[in-house]
């Protein structure tokens, strides 16, 4: 790991951590109340996918730039490969509900 990506995933963490230890002080009182908690765990679940979609389209679109430029009658099925990451956001979406 390059030092950037150090620096990134670590403030990463203590982000997360420091929103999931803020509480207001009538809340934190009950212990049953965890909704900041539950909102971290959606935002992950919908973040995650979409960075998991982009870095898979983007390592698909230019495979299929290239692949179209060779013979574009198969572009139809090209396409078809594109778009199947984007499932991934639609779970996601659906996570955003079920948690």
């Amino acid at each position: 790991m390059t030092k950037t990506t150090k620096i990134v995933v670590a403030s990463l963490i203590l982000a997360l951590a420091a929103t999931g230890f803020a509480q207001d002080t009538t809340i934190a009182n009950d212990a049953n109340n965890n909704e900041g908690l539950i909102a971290i765990g959606k935002g992950l679940a919908l973040g995650l996918a979409a960075l998991g979609t982009g870095w898979a389209q983007s390592r698909i679109g230019s495979s299929l730039v290239g692949a179209a430029a060779e013979d574009s009658s198969k572009l139809g099925q090209l396409l078809l490969v594109f778009l199947l990451p984007e499932t991934l956001v639609i779970f996601g979406f659906l996570a955003l509900f079920l948690i």
